[in-house]
Parts: structure tokens; sequence; C-alpha cells
């Protein structure tokens, strides 16, 4: 009995080591999956998507905003365009899109509209979106950046 109460442990341990690695692996084994993931070019577009209500880390999540703010590029380390999307909601999201390995977006102005899919990271501001781009690895899932009919990844 001992030794099976171990080996479960060490079965726990294992899982909630690879979900910190790969979130997508808890929602698995738990069945807690979610919405399904959406198609490329669809846009939840409320604003009100339960990523963003549950305050997940690390989650793909495909929606769209109003630019209220254009910040100055991250230059520390991989190279980042800033600004920062109003959602439909209300609530503000940082988006960093990495213009080392992805072109970037041109002539963003604010009151802009830009569709996007990508990483979403909770934090007490909104959150912040980055991987909206090809990995160049294939480790991680492509993402990208919509604004005036041209996509940037």
């Amino acid at each position: 009995m001992k030794r099976a109460g171990v080996w479960g442990l060490l079965l726990a341990m294992m899982i909630a080591g690879m979900a910190q690695y790969s979130p997508s692996l808890l929602s698995r084994i738990t069945g807690d999956a979610g919405p399904p993931a959406p198609a490329a070019d669809e846009q939840q577009g409320d604003g009100a998507h339960p990523t963003y209500q549950r305050r997940h880390h690390r989650q793909q999540i495909a929606d769209s905003g109003r630019v209220v703010a254009i910040l100055d590029d991250d230059l520390d380390g991989s190279r980042h365009q800033r600004f920062i999307l109003r959602l439909a909601s209300g609530q503000t999201l940082l988006v960093a899109h990495n213009i080392d390995l992805a072109p970037r977006v041109s002539g963003l102005e604010a009151g802009d509209t830009v569709a996007f899919y990508g990483e979403y990271v909770w934090n007490d501001k909104g959150g912040v979106l980055h991987w909206t781009h090809r990995d160049p690895r294939g480790a991680h899932p492509g993402g990208w950046l919509k604004h005036r009919d041209r996509r940037y990844q």
C-alpha cells in the first residue's frame, strides 16, 4: 500500500511539473479543456473570454481590440514592438510583438483595430500578449497580429 502511495505521489508531481511547461497538458488531464481553440482568423470579439476571467497564464487566445496607446519598443534582449489594446469588455491588454522574429506592425495608430492570436499571460493590469509570431523551433504554437487586413507573424 505504501508503494502505491509513493507512485501516486510521484505521478502527481510529474504531471504538475509538466503542466508548468505545458498548461494544455493539465487541461487535458483534468478534463478542463476550456473553449475549443479558435480557427486562425476567428475572433472572440467580446473581450470576455474565459481565459481572461480565469486569470490564466500561458494560454493561447484569439480576440481583437482597439489601440489605446503605442509604447516605445522594448530593446532589452529580443526587440518587441509594444502597444496597449482595449478589448470590448473594457479590459486592457499589453501586446509585446517580437520584431526580431516577425515584421513590425506598420502604420499603427491609436484607435486602430488589431486582431490577434497569441499567448496570454494574466497580470493585474489586464495581461500581456506575446508569441504573436511563428516559433522558429516549431515547439510553440505560432501566433499573429492582423491590422488593416495584413497579417504579421
